[in-house]
């Protein structure tokens, strides 16, 4: 009963599951941006700290939390749809080990949002335009993963 629905939604969850995912990839990519500015450019206890940090917080509570969780649950959906994946193929676990990296990388984002937070950030511009190539460097395994299947 339930793979009838998925099949039959199959289209609508895949779509969801789309649209989800480039909404986070959106915050994923900006947020650490945010950070190398709020870095850089802005000191503590003043106005514009202040502001970067409401900048940061409705970024990551209000696009990225419910984008990721709506990634996770439609990309489950599409996962359990019979026919979608071959479990047997390398690509499904190459997928699952790009988006757990991804969703460490969300999460450790919002551990340096607590940091500027606390006023203790201890992190250079440089090294948050490092950790920027993270969400693009994943992106690649799991678009290869999913398309392209080379393995």
């Amino acid at each position: 009963m339930i793979y009838d629905f998925l099949s039959d939604y199959y289209p609508w969850i895949k779509s969801l599951h789309v649209i989800s995912v480039i909404a986070w990839m959106a915050g994923l990519f900006y947020l650490p941006r945010l950070f190398v500015y709020h870095t850089e450019e802005v000191g503590q206890g003043n106005a514009t700290d202040t502001l970067f940090q409401k900048m940061e917080l409705k970024l990551l509570r209000v696009i990225m939390n419910p984008a990721m969780i709506a990634t996770w649950i439609f990309g489950i959906l599409l996962a359990l749809t019979p026919g979608v994946v071959d479990w047997a193929a390398f690509w499904p676990y190459s997928k699952l080990v790009g988006i757990l990296g991804m969703t460490w990388f969300h999460h450790w984002l919002g551990k340096r949002r607590k940091e500027f937070l606390a006023g203790t950030n201890t992190l250079t511009g440089r090294q948050y335009r490092l950790m920027n190539e993270v969400p693009t460097v994943l992106l690649v395994i799991i678009v290869v993963s999913v398309i392209a299947r080379p393995w």
